[in-house]
This record gives C-alpha cells, structure tokens and sequence, in this order.
C-alpha cells in the first residue's frame, strides 16, 4: 500500500507543511519508552496512513546498537561524531569532517557567535522548544529572535521537545496525572512563523504567539490572518529552512490535527 496515498485527503498547503516533519523520539521523555517499544512504534507508524509525515528516528549514541540495521539511513543520531548508521546528527556543537547532516543544539543567550559558527561550517541549528518544566521552555521573544536570526543568515534548522501540539495553548508537560502545566509552543505555529518568516512576510513572534486555531487555515494556501504562502513558497521553506521537529509522540500531534478537521 502506497501510504502517500492519505495525502491526497489533506489541503495540499497543509501536506506541503507537514511532509517528512515529524522526527519520533519516543525514547525520551516524557514519553521515555523503552528502546523496543520505540522501534516498534516507529516501524508501525512508517506503514500507517500518516507515514507521509514521519521522518526520522531520533536516538542516543548510547542506544545506537539496539537499533536493527533496517533503520539505517532513518536514525537521527544525538552524538558529538560523525556515525555511518545515521540519516542525520544531533550535535551540542560542530562535528567535524560529517558526511551527514548535522543539526547543532544552540544557546539561546549566545545566539548570534553559535549561529555564525554553524552556518560556516556547513551545518544546521537546533532549537530546543519545550521541557518537562516551565521554566525550561523558551518564550516566544526569544524562540522569534532564534528563527528570525537564521532566516536572516539563509540557515536552516530543526525544533525538538514539547511541539506534541499543533497550536499554541496551556498543556501537561508529562503523561502524569499531576503533571505541571504551562504554555507549550505549536508546532503549526512554529511552521507558519518559520515560513512567513523565510520568505520576509510576517513577524515570527505574533505567528507564535497565536492561540486561536481559526486563525489558521489550508487549501491551496496555509494562511494565518492576514498572511498567506502558497504550496511552493512552502516547499521551499521546508527544503531550505526548517527541516523537521522532533516529538516524542507522533500519535499525538496526528490525533490534534484530527480533532481541528485539518487531517483525515
């Protein structure tokens, strides 16, 4: 079965968007499910109607030789080296002499210094969105300031941690009956802000900090209020700026899309 096939379902600006977006993490929290389980899930998820979304499988060095060989060219690999294995690598800094693309986790109080030094290597930025904690999830100011300054550097990048959520609103941080809550940023949100923002047509920080579901809308365009970018304005910003979020569930961000009636 053709698994693309679900695409046709959906308003092509919001297949545009979403296409290869989600990297699945499910080994680290708050899901933290064991190595297996995660492998499982993910090969389930790659033959499911919404595979179309799914990109990469997100995994520490440490776990590296628990994963099959099948998954080999699909692995984003959080290690400071280079590895064979890997699709793709996850880095605190450079890595040097990488025959794979690397995305290098920044500061967000260094910004500017790390950015330079990644863009001259060749390499991609990584921001981090969310925590298990409030204090630990960026402001929309400063997660802005990061978007805008690689756009702003034609530098692409990727997002992780706490995008389970298509629009911005208050939500558990964990699984737990009495997990602490607090505002998380929407990975619809994060899309929009980022595309807009390649392509000099919007101000990141308003698209992110957008509650109101309605205020988005596809078709033949993905639109947030007054703004809007047709399917190839998209591509481009998928191919050339934000390459994918990492979310330790993928069920979940599809189950939401269901329940806005962007998804079939």
């Amino acid at each position: 079965m053709d698994t693309r096939t679900s695409e046709m379902t959906v308003a092509p600006a919001l297949t545009a968007l979403l296409i290869d977006f989600i990297d699945y993490a499910g080994v680290f929290p708050p899901a933290s499910e064991s190595v297996e389980t995660a492998v499982k899930n993910y090969i389930a998820y790659k033959s499911s109607n919404h595979a179309w979304i799914l990109k990469r499988f997100v995994i520490g060095e440490d776990k590296l030789t628990s994963i099959p060989e099948s998954l080999d060219g699909s692995i984003s690999l959080l290690s400071e080296s280079d590895q064979q294995r890997a699709g793709a690598i996850e880095s605190k800094g450079v890595v040097k002499s990488a025959s794979h693309p690397v995305y290098c986790e920044v500061a967000l109080n260094d910004l500017e210094n790390q950015l330079d030094a990644i863009k001259s290597a060749g390499q991609f930025a990584k921001i981090r969105m969310g925590s298990v904690k409030p204090d630990g999830i960026p402001s929309s100011a400063e997660a802005a300031k990061f978007i805008t300054a690689c756009a702003k550097r034609r530098l692409a990048f990727k997002a992780t941690a706490g995008l389970h959520h298509p629009v911005r609103a208050t939500y558990p941080l964990t699984y737990e009956h009495d997990a602490p809550r607090a505002i998380m940023h929407g990975f619809i949100n994060v899309l929009m802000a980022s595309a807009l923002s390649w392509h000099g047509k919007a101000d990141a920080e308003s698209v992110l900090e957008e509650t109101d579901p309605s205020a988005f809308s596809f078709d033949s365009h993905a639109r947030w209020r007054g703004f809007q970018l047709n399917v190839q304005e998209i591509a481009i910003a998928r191919r050339d700026f934000i390459h994918s979020v990492g979310s330790c569930s993928f069920t979940e961000p599809v189950q939401e899309l269901k329940q806005l009636g962007w998804l079939a």
